[in-house]
């Protein structure tokens, strides 16, 4: 058994999971809003309570929402503003009283489709994020890479590849820079791109897709150019990783033709005569984060 935790925005989440990789229990609370010390006191109770649960002390994976510097020991780049330039791992470690592993959640992802889902056993497998924010993780022979700097597979603030030219020099960014992919592959990049497209209100991502689906022209255009700029982004990533798998997650992942457009159009940016690498919906969907982080440990400390 072991335990993962996921702290996210609005919930913070823990699970033990099994050796089978079965979720044997869930518990979830709110997440304390910008409130660092709520923050970690409710994450020690949570693990605290699962164990106890369990009559004795397993491993603890924790996925947030940022990257964990192993240098300075600080949380950075995290959206959940509380956490940043905190030293999350410590204060945790003390608040429970064992040591744990901490890792960006995007990793989690990664780890957990690569461990028992969607990309099961394959060697190198790159985990997306397409929901809110742009985020990614990167797996290699069952473990997930950091990289010296701990933002390895963090490409959804590189610009996007091969801009046209109304897409230059591309939105403002909250990271500071412009034209970042996340500025145009997030699920609100999409809704706003599309409004744009139609000078009509935002309309859900799910929503647009139905029209879409219905026939809409205005809709499948928008689709289309989503489609698009995935295959130009992930294109790059191919080129750099050349993973044998990419898993996509996060509300943008449940856009189906995704799985068939962008396969087929990324060969334009895609440096190889043949590409074989696969484009995979999540097994797991919502739940790969906190199980990813349970498997932040191998199963030869269990």
């Amino acid at each position: 058994m072991r335990i993962g935790v996921d702290i996210g925005g609005t919930k913070i989440e823990a699970v033990i999971l099994a050796a089978t990789g079965a979720i044997a229990a869930r518990e979830r609370v709110p997440t304390p809003q910008g409130d660092y010390a709520g923050t970690v006191a409710a994450t020690a109770a949570l693990v605290r309570g699962l164990q106890q649960s369990l009559g004795k002390p397993t491993s603890i994976g924790i996925g947030i929402p940022g990257t964990y510097s192993s240098v300075t020991g600080l949380v950075t780049n995290s959206n959940s503003v509380c956490l940043v330039g905190k030293p999350l791992q410590k204060d945790l470690e003390a608040a429970i009283g064992q040591a744990i592993r901490i890792a960006n959640d995007a990793n989690c992802f990664a780890l957990s489709e690569a461990a028992d889902g969607a990309a099961s056993g394959l060697p190198v497998v790159f985990g997306v994020i397409l929901g809110t924010g742009v985020g990614g993780g990167l797996v290699i022979r069952g473990q997930a890479n950091d990289g010296h700097n701990g933002i390895a597979g963090e490409w959804g603030h590189n610009p996007l590849p091969a801009p046209r030219e109304n897409e230059t020099p591309g939105p403002d960014c909250y990271c500071g820079r412009r034209g970042c992919i996340e500025q145009f592959l997030s699920g609100p990049a999409f809704a706003r791109d599309h409004a744009a497209a139609t000078a009509a209100p935002p309309k859900q991502p799910a929503h647009i897709e139905a029209a879409a689906l219905a026939g809409d022209r205005a809709a499948r255009d928008s689709v289309a150019r989503y489609a698009d700029r995935l295959a130009r982004a992930l294109g790059t990533v191919i080129n750099l990783v050349d993973p044998d798998a990419i898993v996509l997650g996060g509300g943008m992942s449940k856009m189906k033709s995704l799985y068939e457009d962008v396969p087929r159009l990324w060969h334009r940016y895609v440096h190889a005569e043949r590409i074989s690498t696969a484009l995979l919906p999540p097994q797991h969907g919502d739940s790969s984060g906190v199980r990813g982080a349970a498997w932040l440990w191998p199963e030869t400390t269990q």
